[in-house]
């Protein structure tokens, strides 16, 4: 007789129990799913789950270069120019001085360290300048040519070399499998194009620019 009367409260007692463990469960699931939800830095939601890739990097950071000491002025005075214009972006046909394309930004250093040549596209200065001997194509100031002439760079040394990218403006990069795949050959530009500020007058007016062939500026990449 007792049991049956008690019979309605264990019912009651059993289903309320029930109840709320469902809701904990809920809770819980709920809980651990805002756990797997984060922020991304514009306010949008990312899951943890899915893996984060790094962009590529394409560029690394300058190199020291140790310039030969017989024509470490010259050079010392092409590595200040290139240096100052690292990070500068890029812009098709821009020779700077905030934004250069690859044979752009190569012409403005020259030209700030002394050098005395005509602005063109990267295959003109391929067509003016000689090839260098083996020995000196990874050479500090070697021109470096790329994918069919269509992107120059300045050699920093055998690690890598300095050039204005489309993505990265005027960076430093290795020689890694990437570019060296894409290496068409080398060009120097002889010191006899080269003036100092005591004969620079005196050159300019004796002496034309080293002359580089006319080739039309959408060569460039």
């Amino acid at each position: 007789m007792n049991f049956r009367r008690l019979f309605p409260y264990l019912v009651v007692a059993c289903f309320a129990f029930s109840l709320t463990a469902s809701v904990a469960a809920q809770s819980s699931e709920a809980e651990s799913r805002q756990t797997n939800i984060t922020l991304e830095a514009n306010g949008s939601k990312r899951l943890e789950t899915e893996v984060a890739v790094p962009a590529a990097v394409e560029d690394g950071r300058p190199r020291s270069v140790r310039l030969p000491g017989a024509v470490g002025g010259i050079n010392q005075l092409l590595l200040t120019a290139i240096q100052s214009h690292l990070g500068a972006s890029y812009h098709y046909t821009g020779t700077g001085p905030n934004s250069f394309d690859c044979s752009g930004f190569v012409w403005r250093s020259f030209q700030e360290a002394g050098f005395n040549f005509n602005r063109g596209p990267a295959r003109s200065y391929w067509a003016t300048f000689a090839a260098p001997p083996k020995e000196e194509q990874f050479k500090f100031g070697t021109l470096v040519f790329f994918s069919g002439l269509t992107h120059i760079g300045i050699v920093a040394d055998e690690k890598g070399f300095y050039h204005s990218s489309r993505h990265h403006g005027v960076v430093y990069s290795p020689f890694n499998d990437y570019w060296l795949s894409r290496i068409d050959g080398f060009r120097r530009v002889p010191l006899e194009s080269t003036e100092t500020p005591a004969t620079s007058a005196k050159t300019k007016a004796a002496k034309p620019a080293t002359t580089v062939l006319a080739v039309a500026e959408n060569n460039e990449p």
